[in-house]
């Protein structure tokens, strides 16, 4: 941390004098005395993390001067310093937003320096939250979290950069593995919530009989071993943003709950009867069909029109093209920055198995892949021997279920129009049929007039 600034502001030339020698013993206290009120407010631009003053100035009353101060700057620490004794003062200037009241005695050099000490731990405290705040907005930021330059992808920021202008519902679905929460964290700290709690949980890993003391909170004997009160998911994310993940999960009798929760906008704990408002972005994420669930009778309807909001679907990674290769990149620098590694290239045959390869488990298996292949690797080239493929679905993704010639044929013609973005000529070449094909495939599927 960078020298402590503290203005001292006393007009007693000898107690003033005193006190600035007294605090310049510490090399990283950068001391600033003055004599007048005015003399202090004059020099505000320079900045002073402390401020010390004296209650009894000649131009002007502490208590003034500390609301002036706090009308140019009210994240500057104001430590009072006065002759009185009198409580009621000391606890009008702590009510006010002093941070100390010192009395003047022999006792006040000592208690000045603990005070400043203190300060200043929380000063280090509060510029590591900042950094932190400020790594968090770089880390989520669309151009650090979601690589890729596909049209399918564009159409993911597109939708992205729609969310973040508004409160809207957002529901994100796609495969496993394709990155689900990663989207919802660039909604959150990209947004005007980002200074606000993000909350996420995963239906899939919570007990059914825990859920909704973990979603709502409970007060003391609410249950068996209830000991103390617990608040509630809801309650944390008040003002920022709550992720339910997998929320196909959620038990039926739960999911009346949650609507109820949604409508209302407030809570009530288990065992409690307080209605306790709060106010929280709803994101969730499911790899499962909703709509379909509502048809099978697995998810309330009236739930489903709730939540659904504004519907953002990732493409698995197979039918995103060259993002593979954009990913795989970023993936190798990674794991080569963690483990201070030196630079470490794909061959063009590594490259190439990595296009022909369906990923079935998207994006989170392609970075255990490359992982690996940093480390089999010789420490500059990844060669095609130094990728393994160890998917536990080993069955090719166009023959997962039962289909004549003709239908595999169309999804596989279908796959690869996806994958070159609806390139004809692209995917002709790449499949080593004709374009008529592709074109008679293509009126066979758009719908008649």
């Amino acid at each position: 941390m960078s020298p402590l600034k503290i203005f001292l502001i006393e007009d007693d030339p000898f107690f003033g004098e005193a006190l600035k020698y007294f605090l310049k013993q510490n090399p990283d206290f950068d001391v600033y005395l003055f004599k007048s009120g005015k003399e202090c407010l004059s020099n505000l631009y320079k900045k002073p993390d402390i401020i010390c003053l004296d209650f009894g100035l000649p131009d002007i009353t502490g208590d003034k001067l500390l609301k002036k101060i706090q009308e140019t700057n009210d994240k500057i620490p104001v430590i009072i310093i006065s002759g009185q004794e009198n409580i009621e003062v000391a606890v009008d200037f702590l009510k006010s937003g002093a941070k100390d009241y010192i009395v003047k005695n022999e006792h006040t050099k000592d208690i000045l320096w603990n005070s400043i000490g203190k300060i200043r731990e929380n000063l280090v405290l509060v510029n590591e939250v900042e950094d932190l705040k400020e790594q968090l907005e770089q880390k989520f930021s669309f151009e650090n979290t979601i690589i890729g330059q596909s049209e399918s992808i564009k159409s993911v920021f597109n939708k992205i950069n729609k969310s973040i202008n508004t409160n809207i519902n957002v529901s994100i679905t796609g495969e496993t593995g394709t990155g689900k929460e990663v989207v919802a964290k660039a909604i959150h700290y990209n947004s005007e919530r980002k200074n606000k709690p993000f909350i996420a949980i995963n239906m899939a890993a919570i007990p059914k009989e825990l859920m909704e003391s973990d979603f709502f909170g409970h007060e003391i004997g609410a249950f068996t071993g209830a000991n103390s009160r617990s608040i509630g998911k809801f309650e944390q994310a008040n003002g920022g943003t709550i992720f339910l993940d997998e929320i196909a999960e959620l038990d039926l009798n739960l999911q009346s709950k949650l609507l109820r929760v949604l409508q209302e906008r407030e809570v009530v704990r288990l065992g409690g009867n307080t209605k306790i408002k709060f106010d929280a972005r709803l994101i969730i994420a499911t790899h499962k069909d909703l709509a379909q669930e509502v048809k099978k009778g697995n998810f309330r309807e009236d739930l489903y029109y709730r939540i659904i909001g504004l519907p953002i679907e990732l493409p698995p990674l197979r039918e995103r093209g060259n993002d593979t290769l954009l990913l795989a990149k970023y993936f190798i620098d990674l794991f080569t920055k963690d483990n201070k590694m030196k630079t470490i290239t794909l061959s063009k045959e590594a490259k190439d198995k990595l296009l022909k390869y369906s990923f079935p488990g998207n994006i989170r298996e392609l970075k255990s892949v490359i992982d690996l292949a940093c480390v089999m690797s010789d420490g500059k080239e990844i060669l095609a021997d130094d990728l393994t493929f160890t998917s536990i679905n080993t069955t090719d993704f166009f023959l997962s279920e039962e289909k004549t010639l003709k239908e595999y044929t169309a999804e596989i013609i279908i796959h690869y129009l996806k994958k070159n973005n609806n390139d004809v000529l692209k995917t002709a070449k790449k499949l080593d049929i004709g374009k008529s094909t592709i074109y008679n495939l293509i009126q066979s599927l758009t719908p008649q007039k």
